[in-house]
């Protein structure tokens, strides 16, 4: 992938999460659904930022062939994202809402479950449908 298609496939994958969470995690925290926007807004824009350099990474390590890989490469590339994820998130969450440690490992645990499967699923039909190749043209992105 280059530039521009990383970027749109960052951006995508986020903005669809996002849809599925913010409302959802507003209800079950019962927190006001204006920080659970914020906590959502400021995770999206770490996620961005580590989707790109963990996926160039990943490429770096594992080979840029997406289509090569079976299902065992796609849970440790789930894993390996979702981990990274944890180790930054957790802190910031738990203080900017008031929750307590355990409250929020919950909270995160109830959207690594989410997440780790939406990843896997968004990734696996991202490169068999190959969508920003589909919209903008196969010239863009190589």
């Amino acid at each position: 992938m280059q530039i521009r298609e990383r970027l749109f496939h960052a951006v995508s994958f986020e903005l669809i999460a996002l849809a599925f969470i913010v409302p959802v995690s507003a209800l079950l925290v019962e927190k006001d659904s204006t920080d659970m926007l914020l906590v959502s807004a400021g995770m999206t824009l770490f996620a961005v930022i580590w989707n790109y350099v963990y996926n160039l990474l990943f490429d770096k390590f594992i080979g840029s062939n997406r289509m090569e890989r079976k299902i065992g490469i796609r849970v440790v590339h789930a894993l390996g994202f979702e981990i990274g994820m944890l180790v930054f998130t957790i802190p910031l969450v738990s203080w900017y809402l008031s929750l307590s440690f355990i409250d929020t490992l919950i909270l995160e645990a109830g959207m690594l479950s989410f997440i780790l499967i939406y990843t896997g699923v968004f990734n696996w039909l991202y490169d068999v449908y190959q969508p920003y190749k589909k919209y903008f043209g196969k010239q863009c992105s190589e």
